[in-house]
């Protein structure tokens, strides 16, 4: 039985002052500029262009996040801010806050979006402001990089395996993927801005020889193969029940003969009241697209059984569910 909330911890949760002084500094660019060498609130004023006494107010709730130090009236970064938040740091995640920082005005509208049923998005920011969106899929290449192999490995691939990414983003899991089966060969579909990204990371990697992009829309456009693999990760909860079921039963005329199609993405349980983070990821998902959703692994294997797959079980509880093509 889970324990009662305290009524300090009910405020705190609240409470998103700290939330926002947060991404209003990553804006301001706070913390590249304390980079290297620490300065007055006034001397930060002059960079940013902002007010110095307010901004003050800003920089000391820094220092009280454990974000800033502060010694006399000289601010400087602490070594967390100095290695994500400095924005040439190669381990920089303010692209990532700077998206949520886009969705703001989104989550205001959540009241309105649960007592009428409507989205009030039309279009994903990614959309909106693809830029923005290319610098995301970067962040969370480099986040990915360290999961990606570990999928891989689970899976106990044997051979020459031809594996397609279905929107694969920057090819993080291709790339995972050749790395841990020498003798697989993989294909990066997705939209062809991304793959100018994609086409860089994989170029990175030295793997141009073992690595195809394929520019399409997957909902429309045919996917090649056959394929011995397909992944679909963290993709369906951008797109409805029945886009889904559509674009599974498609992923399996691809397949050779028992070939895998490999679902991760963020499960709830069968109550929907789990995991806690996937449950409010999915009210993220509702304030922040069109049409999408948190799907139950029930709901990826009946997707699955109604494609003609012979099995289809759940991997891994509320995040990878497979199924194989008779």
């Amino acid at each position: 039985m889970s324990r009662e909330l305290s009524l300090a911890e009910i405020f705190q949760l609240g409470y998103y002052w700290e939330t926002k002084i947060l991404l209003t500094a990553v804006r301001l660019d706070v913390f590249s500029v304390l980079d290297g060498k620490p300065k007055t609130a006034e001397e930060m004023a002059t960079r940013i262009g902002a007010h110095e006494q307010t901004l003050t107010l800003l920089l000391n709730a820094l220092v009280a996040m454990h974000l800033l130090s502060k010694d006399g009236d000289i601010y400087r970064n602490s070594s967390a801010s100095a290695t994500h938040l400095v924005r040439h740091s190669p381990q920089y995640i303010g692209h990532l806050l700077m998206l949520h920082d886009a969705e703001w005005e989104n989550w205001g509208k959540l009241e309105q979006t649960i007592k009428t049923g409507q989205r009030a998005v039309d279009r994903h920011v990614f959309e909106t402001d693809p830029e923005l969106g290319g610098n995301v899929l970067a962040v969370l290449h480099r986040i990915g990089q360290q999961s990606g192999p570990d999928l891989a490995k689970r899976l106990q691939l044997i051979g020459p395996v031809r594996m397609l990414d279905l929107g694969g983003g920057a090819g993080t899991n291709a790339i995972a993927f050749c790395r841990v089966y020498p003798e697989l060969t993989a294909t990066v579909f997705d939209l062809p801005a991304t793959l100018r990204l994609t086409e860089r990371t994989v170029k990175e990697a030295g793997l141009e020889s073992r690595i195809a992009l394929h520019p399409g829309n997957f909902n429309q456009d045919a996917l090649g193969g056959p394929y011995d693999v397909a992944l679909m990760s963290d993709i369906l909860h951008y797109q409805d029940f029945e886009t889904n079921a559509a674009l599974v039963k498609k992923a399996f005329t691809h397949l050779a003969p028992g070939g895998r199609l490999v679902i991760k993405d963020r499960f709830l349980d069968e109550a929907g009241t789990g995991p806690a983070w996937t449950t409010a990821f999915a009210v993220h998902i509702l304030v922040n697209t069109q049409q999408g959703g948190c799907y139950k692994t029930g709901e990826a294997i009946e997707w699955m059984t109604a494609a003609g797959f012979a099995s289809a079980i759940e991997l891994e509880r509320t995040a990878v569910v497979q199924g194989i093509k008779g």
